[in-house]
């Protein structure tokens, strides 16, 4: 069954705003909300698919992609952390958007709720080779997860519920109040048996290899999210995620400029007057190109498609050859004279036309 669109599950424009789009969604999260529909496995699909529609589109990267491709541009992205392709679990939505309901449920299911552990961040450094392919990588991390043997027990303050009840006289006759179980911190459990070595909460540091998946066309500072890869909650919390922060690594030889590469490339006097036919680093091999007779110190050379592929799929960059005529500084009296007998020929002397563009010309024409 083909999804239906994300604007028209949460009743909204393609304009809405976030906090349009937050009452929208809010308002179908307490009408379908499992508390008030138990047992109704229709309400709670409708459920998922508002929380689904809500998390693609409060985020601006994914709400982009899908105004650009739809279903097809959020499959395979490889940022993680989503619900994604209907893969939506209860706890996981209640962890996320609990600020949503409000004081409707109280931010949680039944009384009784789940913590959620916090989360790990870890820097991965890239070359340029590994943003221009996509690359996976295996990373080693040390988060806390409960420590076998660990065992829990009902609490006995609350039963279980994680809610503290307490009746009270008042004029207008008895009335119930409830809030969270001071003991169990609103778990509904406590530990039985904490394992030698773990700490208060039952819990000890595991080193853990965590493979990500990482897009092409990533940027420097850019924050990927693996979910479900960060410290876990005592007792049967969720775990936390692992934010992963890009850094890219300087090329020697090539400079990045978005999706763009730039190459300076340096030439003697000698090919610049009579043409040459250099071999130029790309991202990926080496190629090489014609310059022609004459070519001007300055010239921009632009070899499409070979530049970084788009984070967002849409496209790739070009790679822009810089020529620079190098200036003998040393020379000896034969090539002095060589020149001195050449500097007033008319073919040495500048004679620019409407074909040589000025600088400010070359940087007009690089942001077209």
């Amino acid at each position: 069954m083909a999804k239906r669109d994300y604007y028209e599950v949460l009743g909204v424009g393609k304009s809405a705003t976030d906090k349009e789009l937050k009452k929208a969604y809010r308002k179908l999260a307490i009408k379908y909300h499992p508390d008030k529909n138990p047992n109704d496995k229709s309400a709670e699909s409708k459920f998922k698919e508002a929380a689904e529609a809500y998390e693609v589109l409060n985020n601006p990267d994914k709400r982009a992609r899908y105004d650009q491709y739809g279903h097809a541009g959020l499959e395979g992205g490889g940022f993680g952390g989503g619900f994604g392709a209907g893969g939506m679990n209860m706890d996981d939505i209640f962890s996320q958007f609990g600020d949503i309901f409000g004081s409707a449920f109280g931010g949680s299911r039944g009384g009784r709720r789940r913590s959620r552990g916090s989360n790990l961040r870890v820097r991965v450094k890239l070359t340029l080779e590994d943003i221009a392919n996509g690359v996976e990588k295996k990373i080693k991390v040390k988060r806390l997860v409960n420590a076998d043997g660990v065992t829990h027990k009902t609490c006995s303050s609350c039963n279980g519920s994680g809610q503290s009840v307490q009746i009270v006289n008042t004029p207008l006759g008895r009335m119930q109040t409830s809030s969270t179980c001071s003991v169990c911190r609103g778990l509904g459990k406590i530990i039985d048996h904490r394992p030698s070595g773990s700490d208060a909460n039952g819990m000890i540091n595991k080193e853990d290899t965590v493979s990500i998946k990482i897009p092409a066309g990533v940027e420097d500072g850019m924050q990927l999210s693996v979910s479900g890869k960060g410290n876990y909650a005592p007792l049967d919390g969720i775990a936390g995620d692992l934010i992963v922060l890009i850094e890219e690594i300087p090329h020697d030889n090539l400079k990045r400029d978005g999706k763009n590469l730039h190459y300076d490339l340096y030439i003697s006097y000698s090919d610049a007057v009579l043409g040459c036919n250099p071999e130029i680093q790309t991202i990926s091999s080496k190629v090489k190109i014609k310059l022609d007779e004459g070519i001007q110190s300055g010239k921009i050379l632009r070899l499409r498609g070979k530049g970084l592929p788009s984070v967002d799929r849409y496209g790739t960059g070009d790679l822009l050859v810089h020529v620079n005529v190098w200036t003998p500084q040393n020379i000896d009296k034969k090539q002095r004279a060589f020149f001195e007998a050449c500097k007033d020929e008319s073919s040495f002397k500048p004679d620019p036309d409407k074909n040589n563009k000025s600088f400010f010309d070359k940087v007009k024409e690089m942001f077209q």
